[in-house]
């Protein structure tokens, strides 16, 4: 499911909105879980899931083409865990 079509079903599911309204929509949502993930805010959906910014720190790896050994950078990395609601709507 791309963007357009997340807002060609609000469009349809809510009903009242035109496409450049749902749209609109849809990207403020975005925008504000994208600007609090990037303050290491933790955003929590009930029903659906977490999504937490976790810090990985700084790890020796290997270049598998030389072998030549690297340090990979430290860095911040996106994780989600999916609700039990969610998980049990998937496997019912």
């Amino acid at each position: 499911m791309t963007k357009a079509d997340i807002i060609e079903r609000v469009c349809e599911e809510v009903g009242g909105f035109s496409k450049k309204e749902a749209a609109d929509v849809v990207e403020v949502v975005f925008e504000l879980m994208k600007n609090t993930l990037a303050e290491g805010e933790k955003i929590k959906i009930s029903g659906f899931g977490n999504f937490v910014v976790r810090a990985k720190n700084p790890r020796p790896g290997r270049n598998p083409q030389t072998g030549v050994q690297i340090t990979i950078d430290a860095r911040r990395v996106l994780t989600f865990k999916p609700s039990n609601v969610l998980k049990a709507a998937l496997n019912a």
